[in-house]
């Protein structure tokens, strides 16, 4: 005999008197209705619009900083330009303008997050790309991380920026990598699929049409519901001081909602993340570049079926 599976639920109770008719209390009648699912979807809808909120703030923040920054760059090359390269002075200019360059690449990730980052969409084949960044992820994830690839033989094409997909993939490999400090396995999927709209409904946010989806997943520490909550917000992060700024996967959400695209995370505690994207389909017939020599995607590629 199965064993029963049992879940708790959200449930919301009314009720009034019934009076018998001689004007005494007759009988309670008394509603129970089962609200878990419309509680769910409150949840994302009002993460949704936190994350909107944040974006804008971030965005007019980045945009504020980056002014000062350019100054700051500036006028520490000119100062570089004055000073004479034995003077203790020269050095100092030098560490102003790497700070300040550093602060730039912060302000740049910020940007993509509110979706003002500016981008040069082309139509690309996903499997392509996936394909040409293969023989480069083991050397950024580790010798102790296994890396494969479920590619959909007639995947449909995207337009999106090349450059940012790349750093999409990368951030979310390496956060993969944290996630499994004493190695595993890393897949990447590719699939065309159809939302609908029983889709949208569960997933605020989402547009129901053809997609191509971009699942990374992994075998790592996973997540509980709290975290998910705030994974995409910008600097917020899990890890020790100093070992991230908390902006790879704000990037990632920036660049993807950008793109028109939509982001799903789903993740257990201790058995891992899969991070799913829906990329628009492109549906006009345009070509699309190869994938380089180098790659050799054959050896771990499995077709999906």
């Amino acid at each position: 005999m199965e064993a029963i599976r049992r879940r708790a639920i959200v449930v919301r109770c009314s009720g009034h008197r019934v009076d018998a008719k001689d004007g005494g209390p007759g009988y309670f009648e008394v509603f129970a209705e089962d609200v878990t699912e419309k509680r769910t979807l409150e949840r994302q809808l009002r993460m949704a619009q936190k994350m909107e909120a944040i974006g804008r703030l971030s965005g007019g923040i980045a945009h504020d900083f980056n002014n000062l920054l350019g100054v700051i760059i500036g006028y520490s090359g000119v100062l570089k330009k004055s000073l004479d390269k034995s003077q203790p002075t020269y050095e100092y200019a030098m560490e102003i303008e790497k700070a300040g360059q550093r602060a730039a690449s912060l302000t740049r990730q910020l940007l993509a997050f509110s979706r003002q980052q500016v981008l040069t969409p082309s139509v690309l084949s996903l499997n392509a790309l996936v394909s040409d960044m293969e023989k480069m992820l083991p050397r950024l994830l580790g010798e102790d991380i296994e890396v494969s690839l479920s590619l959909e033989p007639k995947l449909g094409n995207v337009k999106a920026d090349q450059s940012q997909i790349e750093q999409v993939i990368m951030n979310l490999a390496v956060n993969a990598r944290d996630a499994m400090p004493s190695g595993g396995k890393l897949q990447i999927q590719t699939a065309n699929v159809e939302l609908d709209h029983a889709y949208t409904r569960d997933h605020p946010g989402s547009k129901a049409g053809s997609y191509v989806m971009l699942a990374i997943a992994d075998t790592g520490t996973g997540m509980n519901p709290e975290t998910i909550a705030h994974i995409f917000e910008p600097f917020f992060t899990t890890k020790g001081v100093g070992e991230g700024t908390g902006l790879g996967l704000a990037t990632v959400y920036g660049v993807v909602k950008q793109s028109n695209g939509y982001i799903w995370v789903d993740s257990t505690p201790c058995k891992g993340s899969t991070f799913q994207i829906y990329l628009p389909k492109h549906l006009d017939t345009e070509l699309v570049p190869l994938p380089s020599p180098k790659s050799n995607p054959g050896r771990s590629r499995k077709d999906q079926k």
